[in-house]
C-alpha cells in the first residue's frame, strides 16, 4: 500500500489522482493523513514521540500565556487548518495539514471542523521522519497561503 515516497499513502481510490477536503472527509483510515496540493501524506507513522509532545505541550503553554486576554486562539494537532487557493467549498481545497501549534487571531477564519484560511502562526515541531515533508512541502504551501509566521 506504500509507494516509493516513504510519506505518500496510496488510497484504494487512487485513479482519481488529485483529492479534495471533500474526499478527505468520507476516508475510513486508521492514520492521520494530511492533503498537501491534492496529495496524500501520511502526517505520522505512529504517535509522536514523547520528546516531541513534550516540545508542543510547552511552547502551546508559552503562547497561551502570552495570549491570554487577546484575540487569538491557540490549537495543537490534530486540528484541520484548510488552505483554500481560489474557493472556500470542500470540493475545491485541495490542502489540509494538521500542524503541531497554529495560532489564529482572525476568529472568522474558525468552524467546527478547523480553520479556513492561512494561521497567522504556525509551529511544526521537526522529527526524523518528518523533515522532508515539513521542510520542502509545507513550507511552499505555508507560503503560498499567507501565512505570516512559520
Amino acid at each position: 500500500m506504500e509507494s516509493e515516497d516513504k510519506d505518500l499513502v496510496q488510497e484504494p481510490f487512487t485513479e482519481y489522482g488529485v483529492y479534495s477536503y471533500a474526499d478527505y472527509l468520507t476516508w475510513e483510515i486508521d492514520e492521520m493523513v494530511e492533503l498537501i496540493k491534492g496529495k496524500v501524506f501520511r502526517s505520522a507513522a505512529a504517535a509522536p514521540r514523547m520528546k516531541h509532545q513534550k516540545i508542543v505541550l510547552r511552547l502551546g503553554s508559552e503562547l497561551l500565556q502570552f495570549l491570554d486576554k487577546k484575540t487569538c486562539d491557540v490549537f495543537i494537532a490534530p486540528f484541520d487548518v484548510r488552505l483554500p487557493v481560489k474557493s472556500k467549498k470542500n470540493e475545491d481545497i485541495f490542502t489540509v495539514v494538521q500542524p503541531d501549534i497554529c495560532v489564529v487571531c482572525d476568529r472568522s477564519k474558525l468552524d467546527d471542523a478547523g480553520c479556513v484560511g492561512a494561521p497567522d502562526l504556525i509551529v511544526e515541531v521537526l522529527s526524523l521522519g518528518n523533515n522532508r515533508k515539513e521542510l520542502r512541502n509545507k513550507y511552499e504551501v505555508y507560503e503560498e497561503s499567507g501565512v505570516k509566521e512559520y
